[in-house]
């Protein structure tokens, strides 16, 4: 399902995003990733509506997904059974939370479950953010924010709820899953930000900063013309009218660009 993926894999079979493209996908914004992504068939990448443990703090990394569903017995021990020949622990999100890696987000699709719904406290979130220096998206709720509170990470979720988990079981680790309106892959990237998380396919990424570079370079040529008081927002926005700014503008980015390439 991720054969477009053009880097590498891990064990596992997931993409491999290097660090170096994490560090550029730091700079976007979800406004960077939207057209992109639409256009090239990536119409549902965004999902927002979310808690958010740092509202400052940007999550960037590669997708690990654990889906859950209410629990039914028949099916909890099969799923049960599988962990044990695997050698994980029988407890339905430690069994996901030990696998992590650095550099890994975990994706957790939870049905936006509250009261049981609560895949970690302050515990488990500090081993998921020793394991991976990263955060979390849950779709779902955590219990003991005051606890998870003091980690430097970013984390988003629907609700909090002082319960522990309950009543769900695990049905899928690294598959495709749901998270709001949005399928998302292992392997995807994950952008998250004040406004929301959007989940990149690993194929669409270069483009996806290719783009965003000449918009970078349009948006800080643009302001600094209007901060300097002698244009009104039709003259300059989205393309400069008059033919002589237009020039100017071209041979702006053509310079930037050449520079940062």
């Amino acid at each position: 399902m991720t054969a477009a993926n053009p880097y590498e894999r891990f064990a596992d079979g997931r993409p491999k995003v290097p660090d170096s493209v994490l560090h550029e996908i730091k700079l976007l914004t979800q406004e960077d990733v939207l057209n992109v992504l639409t256009a090239k068939g990536h119409p549902n990448h965004f999902e927002g509506n979310w808690r958010l443990l740092h509202p400052g703090k940007k999550l960037v990394g590669r997708v690990v997904t654990a889906q859950y569903m209410p629990v039914r017995a028949d099916l909890a021990r099969i799923s049960d059974e599988e962990a044990v020949k695997r050698g994980w622990s029988t407890s339905p999100n430690q069994r996901v939370i030990d696998q992590l890696q650095p550099g890994d987000v975990l994706v957790v699709d939870l049905f936006g479950k509250v009261a049981g719904g609560t895949f970690v406290g302050d515990n488990l979130a500090t081993a998921i953010f020793a394991a991976t220096g990263n955060g979390f998206v849950i779709d779902g709720s955590v219990r003991d924010l005051d606890g998870i509170f003091p980690l430097d990470m970013g984390a988003y979720f629907r609700n909090v709820h002082p319960s522990a988990i309950r009543d769900v079981m695990l049905t899928g680790y690294n598959i495709p899953v749901r998270i709001g309106g949005v399928t998302v892959m292992p392997g995807d990237v994950v952008l998250g930000d004040r406004e929301g998380v959007s989940f990149l396919a690993p194929e669409h990424i270069q483009a996806v900063l290719d783009r965003a570079e000449e918009t970078r370079i349009h948006d800080e040529w643009t302001k600094a013309k209007f901060l300097s008081g002698k244009y009104k927002s039709t003259d300059l926005y989205p393309r400069p009218k008059d033919p002589a700014l237009l020039k100017e503008y071209e041979t702006y980015k053509a310079s930037k660009m050449k520079r940062r390439n």
